[in-house]
């Protein structure tokens, strides 16, 4: 009696699930990640509650005629904050020896990086978001008679758009050095001390690019293509610069 073996051949109509996380998930997780530790959550809530706060101070020797200014001004600060709020997203996990954890659960870095920006993107606006209207209350609530409500609209769709934009920022720059305090050393000292200081010598260089000038501008409805483009390089290359690097850093 002879035996015939029959090879075994895959069955490519069967659907291989993946053992990973997937993308909402990951997103979920890393959202989660950053409001886990205490820098998280102090970062969090300094970018909710700084402005409102420096709204409230200012209107106590002034009053507010126009809307857009004042929203404006806190979307630069709120979006100066969220900086931190991205660094230590992405650096943090190599500060503190966790990126092992990370890549390991998925080994695809770029889907990693890019799940971390997604996050820190949506706590992002949604923190600035809380700020603005809080900032908006108060501006109606002190303002002058005639307060302005024109560009309203724009100052706070601004003011939410920038703070997903600085979070990723910080995110790619984070990334890119892998270490928390160099990475906000680096990032404010270009934003609050080279950049005024580029716009004190060549105005119109400096606006090209500063941020943070750039979201006071563009709330305020002026120099909405410089201003934009501003905003959208500086994200654009902090984020291919995380990129490049992560993928040839070595986790140890």
């Amino acid at each position: 009696m002879t035996t015939t073996l029959i090879p075994l051949v895959p069955d490519s109509s069967v659907e291989v699930r993946r053992t990973g996380p997937s993308r909402t998930t990951l997103i979920g997780l890393e959202m989660r990640k950053s409001l886990s530790h205490r820098s998280g959550k102090a970062f969090a809530l300094s970018a909710a509650l700084l402005g409102p706060i420096g709204v409230a101070l200012a209107a106590t020797d002034a009053t507010f005629g126009w809307v857009a200014g004042p929203i404006g001004m806190v979307g630069s600060m709120t979006g100066l904050v969220l900086v931190a709020l991205g660094v230590v997203s992405t650096a943090g996990e190599w500060t503190h020896r966790t990126v092992q954890t990370t890549f390991l659960l998925v080994p695809d870095r770029g889907r990693v990086l890019v799940a971390k920006s997604v996050a820190v993107a949506v706590l992002g606006a949604a923190l600035a978001a809380v700020a603005a209207v809080l900032s908006l209350a108060i501006v109606a609530a002190v303002g002058a008679d005639g307060l302005s409500w024109d560009g309203a609209g724009q100052a706070m769709a601004t003011a939410v758009g920038t703070g997903a934009a600085f979070s990723v920022i910080g995110a790619g720059v984070g990334a890119a050095m892998a270490n928390t305090p160099a990475a906000l050393t680096t990032l404010y000292l270009l934003i609050m001390g080279v950049l005024p200081m580029v716009r004190m010598w060549n105005p119109e260089l400096g606006e090209w690019l500063d941020p943070a000038h750039a979201t006071m501008l563009l709330a305020q409805g002026e120099a909405e293509t410089r201003s934009l483009v501003a905003i959208g390089g500086w994200m654009a290359v902090a984020s291919a610069a995380g990129w490049i690097l992560t993928s040839r850093r070595a986790v140890q």
